[in-house]
């Protein structure tokens, strides 16, 4: 659909494209004085394949300051934007045959995503009636014992429906019951919220240690050519992306 888009806009046609999530305003001025002055400063090289040290210190000290989530630098793997720290997670958490549950409507890469690794995807359907969440009822009904990964999305991609604090601990007390399913949770909009301050499902220490958290720069900063995501989950599975991504790009 974007594809289509670009090319009827360049006939000429009106578009309004509700394809890509762009930005409507450009990259911060001090960014791209910071990549120029990188560029000048001969950053040219290979860099570590999980990111350098710096940027996921900073990474970690964000996620304190902004989400009061405590998370060391090896925890944080840098990537080519919040896709391929997804396309990661999934990846190396999901083998042939598990189930990975994905409320409706749903990030059309979510699934395809769990086609490549050769997972079965559940969907729980919602509607507008629910302000497009699930309840505790629907998720523990979709479980069952190949159940693997919850895919979740607050502030949701493309309803933008926010879960609220209770009703994140009401999931959060199904999961209590499941200690074997991980939960990849897509934050990627965390900063495109006007209701509350956003509140990562991370931040209940009874599931956070299988929480990967999914995040980026795109969205937040402008910054959706530039290709810059990031995971942050136990160092376990921090590592298993790391290894995976090294396979896939060179720093």
């Amino acid at each position: 659909m974007a594809k289509l888009g670009r090319e009827l806009a360049a006939k000429g046609v009106d578009v309004i494209s509700l394809s890509l999530g762009e930005t409507d305003f450009f990259t911060p001025d001090f960014v791209k004085k910071a990549a120029k002055d990188a560029i000048d400063g001969n950053f040219s090289y290979y860099t570590p394949v999980a990111g350098y040290p710096e940027l996921r210190k900073a990474i970690a000290a964000k996620l304190k300051r902004e989400n009061d989530l405590d998370y060391t630098f090896d925890q944080v793997v840098v990537s080519t934007g919040a896709k391929q720290s997804l396309a990661n997670a999934i990846m190396v958490l999901v083998n042939p045959g598990d189930e990975v549950i994905i409320p409706t409507p749903y990030w059309v890469s979510y699934s395809e995503l769990v086609k490549l690794a050769e997972g079965e995807s559940v969907f729980i359907d919602t509607s507008i009636e629910s302000d497009f969440k699930i309840t505790p009822k629907e998720l523990e009904a979709a479980i069952t014992p190949k159940t693997k990964v919850f895919m979740f999305s607050s502030p949701n991609n493309p309803t933008g429906s926010v879960y609220s604090q209770e009703e994140l601990a009401a999931l959060v007390k199904v999961f209590e019951k499941y200690p074997n399913i991980y939960i990849i949770s897509d934050e990627i909009y965390e900063h495109i919220n006007f209701l509350n301050k956003h509140i990562s499902i991370a931040q209940f220490p009874s599931v956070k240690d299988r929480v990967i958290i999914i995040n980026g720069l795109s969205k937040a900063y402008a910054m959706t050519g530039w290709r810059i995501g990031y995971s942050v989950s136990n160092k376990e599975i921090a590592d298993a992306c790391d290894k995976l991504q090294s396979q896939i790009t060179s720093g």
